[in-house]
C-alpha cells in the first residue's frame, strides 16, 4: 500500500489503512492485527508512526493493544451517522466475510444534458470508479460523482480507502442519503469487471448523498451480482 508525505502525516495514512481494513474484515474481531516490525516493512515508516497510527485507534476502541500478547481487534463498526451508508458492509463482515475495494479510475468528466450529474452538478464533476470484491470475488462496481470543489489540484492523483471519510476530510458533513433500487442490464465494462455474460440481469443502486443544507455531494450508481450476496438492509428502531 503507497503512502506518501504528500498525503500528509504518515501516521494517519497508515491508521486509515489500518482502519479499512478492521471495517472490511480484513482484520477480523478477535484477531491480532499484524506486529509492529511487520506493519513498519510493509509502509516503509519509523517505529513511532506505527505506534501512533495504533494509539489513536485504540483510543476510537477498535484496538486493544496487550503488552508481550499483541494487539487485537475488538469492534469493526462505526458509531458515526456518517457511516449509515456502510450497513450493508457491516452486515457481511460481521458474517465474517471479506471485503476489499480496488479503485479503477478517477478523472474530471463533462456531464451530458438530461442525466443526474448534470442536474446535481452542472456541466463537470469528478468521476471515480470502484470495484469491491467479496471474499476475493467481483461483486459490486461503483461510479461517484462528486462535485468539482472536491477534485482538488490533481484529481487524477486521488488515493483514500474511505469515500466518506474523503469528504469528510473536505469539512463537509453528510446528513442524509437517499437509495433508490431497480433491477437493470449492466453496461459492458461492469459485465467485463464483475465477469458476468452478456446479458444480465443485476442489482442496480442509486445513491443521493446530501450535506446539512441540502445540497447534493454524491451521486453513485452500484451494480451488485446478488446471486452472490442478497442486498441487506437494517433499521435501527
Amino acid at each position: 500500500m503507497s503512502i506518501s508525505r504528500k498525503k500528509g502525516p504518515l501516521y494517519l495514512q497508515v491508521k486509515n489503512i489500518l482502519k479499512d481494513r478492521i471495517l472490511y474484515g480484513e482484520y477480523r474481531v478477535g484477531t491480532n492485527i499484524p506486529s509492529e516490525p511487520l506493519l513498519e516493512r510493509e509502509f516503509n515508516v519509523s517505529k513511532i508512526t506505527v505506534r501512533n497510527a495504533i494509539k489513536e485507534l485504540v483510543q476510537e476502541g477498535f484496538l486493544e493493544a496487550r503488552s508481550g500478547i499483541g494487539t487485537k481487534v475488538i469492534r469493526n463498526t462505526v458509531a458515526s451517522k456518517l457511516y449509515k451508508g456502510k450497513r450493508f458492509t457491516e452486515v457481511l463482515v460481521e458474517e465474517g466475510r471479506k471485503i476489499k475495494k480496488q479503485r479503477l479510475h478517477a478523472e474530471i468528466v463533462d456531464n451530458d444534458e438530461g442525466t443526474e450529474p448534470f442536474r446535481l452538478f452542472g456541466e463537470k464533476s469528478l468521476r471515480i470508479e470502484r470495484l469491491y470484491y467479496l471474499d476475493d470475488v467481483p461483486y459490486i462496481y461503483y461510479t461517484h460523482y462528486l462535485p468539482m470543489r472536491m477534485a482538488g489540484t490533481e484529481p487524477l492523483a486521488l488515493d483514500f480507502h474511505s469515500l466518506y471519510d474523503f469528504i469528510e476530510e473536505q469539512g463537509i458533513s453528510l446528513e442524509k442519503f437517499r437509495d433508490e433500487f431497480v433491477v437493470s442490464l449492466a453496461p459492458s465494462h461492469v459485465e467485463d469487471k464483475l465477469h458476468v455474460k452478456k446479458g444480465t440481469h443485476l442489482l442496480k443502486r442509486s445513491r443521493y448523498s446530501y450535506d446539512e443544507r441540502e445540497g447534493a455531494v454524491e451521486f453513485s450508481e452500484g451494480y451488485f451480482k446478488t446471486e452472490m450476496q442478497q442486498y441487506v438492509v437494517n433499521y435501527d428502531l
